[in-house]
């Protein structure tokens, strides 16, 4: 799960981060209300949206007197802000943050990740802040500190004081920095956070530590502890389709491919998608139906499916365990015959009651063609997606 950035400073300065005064706002007489209750004679003018490199794509402006606030609010407010994250259809801007203005000496990095590796929290930080942090690492590896927190003890002061002074964090500030990269730390474990990306981090002209952006992912596995965290949920910002899908309790991202994938458990739905790519086609769905999935499920997915228009072939391949081959074979017939099923269908059933699953199939008097293995499935569907 994503927030925004203002909602993310927000939980940042509960642990002691200190960002610059902001107010988020709806509308543009809102921003201009906001920049005078702030005060001073310099606002930054911000869109919130749920990608990265705003400033690229137009969506993060200065602004010097109240009129300008309202011209850059009217220019930034319901925009389709396009940045290297949003893809070229781009994202309408619903909402936007009002900052007092910073008098910025130097900006840095820091990021914080889950390292599965190294099972621990792995904290990142560099020098070359306001740069995405991708392009560092290619180009600049050696400018990038990490260290891996110790889940135990936490973020300690030292490591937190040595990897400041490594970005160049000047000593009068070390305190400081030293207090926010352990407050960063403490809000991203408390939180179960899955990122936190401050970029950038600016030392400003009165030598203060402050967040001047701020990114924060969720493990949405760990939401039912934060009810406060799920109430931030911009629905607005998420894919309607995918939204349906999670009140199913389906997990489904759609692509760009014509052949549709209907599989249970994210590994197997990602070695599916794989092998499609192997024998030439192209998936148009990450859709994971669970351990669970019944009848009903089952039909849902194939309707989520079905509103690609460009879809060719549906391939169902399902690894029955906990889920039984024949209680899934029941859902595919239930749902082919429930959507009136009109593009080929290729599944592959192996598992618990595998057989039985195959006969309900073979007998239901639909036309399904069932395969042996993922690599006959594939190629199956491949073909039948090329007619």
């Amino acid at each position: 799960m994503k927030i925004h950035e203002y909602q993310a400073k927000e939980i940042l300065q509960k642990y002691g981060v200190v960002t610059p005064k902001g107010i988020a706002c709806f509308s543009v007489d809102d921003a201009v209300s906001a920049a005078q209750q702030l005060g001073g004679g310099v606002w930054v003018v911000k869109a919130q949206i749920h990608a990265g490199g705003r400033g690229k794509g137009g969506g993060v402006k200065v602004a010097k007197s109240l009129e300008e606030v309202r011209q850059r609010a009217s220019e930034i407010l319901n925009m389709h802000l396009v940045t290297h994250q949003t893809g070229p259809e781009g994202q309408v801007v619903h909402r936007l943050f009002i900052e007092q203005g910073v008098h910025i000496e130097k900006e840095f990095y820091v990021g914080m990740v889950v390292d599965r590796r190294q099972q621990r929290v792995c904290l990142m930080a560099s020098s070359e802040g306001g740069m995405e942090i991708e392009k560092v690492a290619a180009e600049t590896p050696e400018k990038i500190h990490k260290v891996f927190i110790d889940p135990v003890a936490g973020l300690r002061e030292q490591e937190a004081r040595d990897i400041a002074m490594k970005i160049g964090i000047p000593a009068q500030s070390l305190p400081q920095a030293t207090l926010l990269l352990q407050g960063l730390y403490q809000a991203f474990d408390e939180s179960d956070a899955s990122l936190l990306e401050i970029n950038p981090l600016a030392l400003t002209a009165e030598k203060q530590v402050i967040a001047l952006d701020a990114k924060m992912n969720f493990d949405d596995s760990a939401l039912f502890r934060h009810p406060e965290i799920i109430a931030l949920r911009d629905l607005d910002e998420e894919d309607p389709i995918e939204i349906e899908a999670s009140e199913h309790e389906l997990s489904y991202i759609p692509l760009d491919g014509n052949i549709g994938c209907l599989v249970n458990g994210a590994g197997l739905a990602m070695a599916t998608m794989d092998i499609i790519k192997l024998y030439g086609g192209n998936p148009a769905n990450f859709l994971d139906v669970g351990g669970g999935a019944n009848a009903e499920k089952v039909t849902e997915a194939f309707k989520l499916m079905l509103r690609n228009t460009k879809l060719q072939a549906i391939l169902v391949n399902i690894f029955g365990g906990i889920m039984k081959c024949d209680v899934i074979a029941q859902g595919v017939v239930a749902a082919a015959r429930d959507v009136r099923l009109a593009v080929p269908l290729v599944v592959r059933l192996e598992g618990t009651n595998v057989d039985l699953g195959k006969k309900i199939l073979a007998d239901s008097g639909l036309t399904i063609t069932s395969a042996d293995n993922m690599a006959d499935a594939a190629q199956k569907a491949v073909n039948a997606a090329k007619v």
